[in-house]
């Protein structure tokens, strides 16, 4: 019993750890980067079970704020490769595994 606590409190500082957004690359200007960047961070939190409504609100926000046309991918484990307009990318990580590509293509 006292291996399953183990293990639990080892998952919770794994999440505690690695629940910072993490930048794999992207070619936003810095000012659409930061809004973007929290506008993931907010999305996958409010809809931590459901990524497709998390892509959902991304996606609309990104919409009337930037212009429209853009696209939001949600989820773990998945390769990509994307035409996408200059200066309107953004790939990250959040919460550990948890990965979020949102590119501009018109």
């Amino acid at each position: 019993m006292a291996a399953t606590g183990d293990g639990k409190k080892e998952e919770a500082d794994y999440k505690r750890l690695h629940s910072f957004p993490l930048i794999r690359h992207t070619d936003m200007p810095e000012e659409m980067r930061v809004e973007t960047m929290e506008l993931c961070v907010t999305a996958c939190e409010k809809f931590a079970t459901n990524n497709e409504s998390a892509a959902k609100m991304i996606k609309e926000s990104m919409d009337k704020k930037f212009g429209s046309s853009w696209h939001v991918v949600i989820g773990e484990g998945f390769g990509f490769e994307v035409t996408h307009e200059v200066k309107n990318l953004l790939y990250m990580f959040f919460g550990g595994s948890l990965a979020v590509c949102v590119w501009k293509c018109s």
